[in-house]
């Protein structure tokens, strides 16, 4: 787990961080509908999960773009080289969910074979893996409901990865879209950072299945 720890007294994001970390802590929550039809129809066609597929593409988003990178460490403002998803996965017999890592990789098989490992490992788990690494960000989903806003209520005082959810995907037409929420800390990032990964994500799916 290599990281960078920030000049910040130099760092030009400083005054916003200290500012949103104090007297004013926000965390931005945004909702987006994106047109997954691409991952659905590459999951379907080669034999692959829809979940893991769609936790890879997130993953890969998330680690583009340094304001999803950030920590506090040993009292310092510090950037991940990379970060790695933490991920609820249901049980659909009893109803409960897990909840642990899977090591982040680039490569697409790389990161789905080890995901189908972990699910195996820890099907039996309810709740939370202990030992989870700290380089990690959070996802979540809702699979059971097509939303148009999700809001969780969720302590930023030193919390600065993003969560990503989502819901149901639907049909629409030809295409499968699917609401994805993004959780931001605006001490690391604002509005602007927040559509472009919308942006991005939807050109990753787009470009990658």
């Amino acid at each position: 787990m290599n990281y960078t720890v920030i000049d910040y007294e130099n760092w030009d994001r400083k005054e916003l961080f200290t500012l949103y970390t104090t007297t004013l802590k926000v965390a931005m929550n945004l909702t987006v509908e994106l047109d997954v039809t691409k991952i659905y129809n590459f999951s379907k066609s080669n034999g692959y999960k829809f979940y893991p597929c769609m936790i890879w593409a997130v993953s890969s988003v998330v680690n583009a773009g340094d304001e999803f990178k950030y920590a506090v460490k040993d009292g310092k403002v510090i950037r991940w080289d990379y970060v790695s998803p933490s991920y609820t996965d249901f049980n659909n017999e009893t109803k409960t969910f897990n909840k642990f890592v899977t090591e982040f990789s680039s490569d697409f098989k790389t990161f789905y074979n080890a995901v189908q490992t972990d699910r195996q490992k820890h099907k039996d788990l309810v709740g939370f893996a202990k030992n989870q690494p700290e380089n990690v960000f959070d996802i979540t989903c809702l699979p059971w409901v097509n939303y148009k806003n999700f809001t969780m209520h969720v302590d930023t005082e030193m919390r600065f990865f993003p969560i990503v959810s989502w819901g149901k995907f639907t049909k629409k037409g030809k295409k499968y879209v699917m609401p994805v929420t993004l959780d931001l800390n605006h001490a690391v990032g604002d509005g602007y950072n927040a559509s472009i990964f919308f942006k991005n994500l939807q050109d990753f799916i787009n470009a990658n299945f």
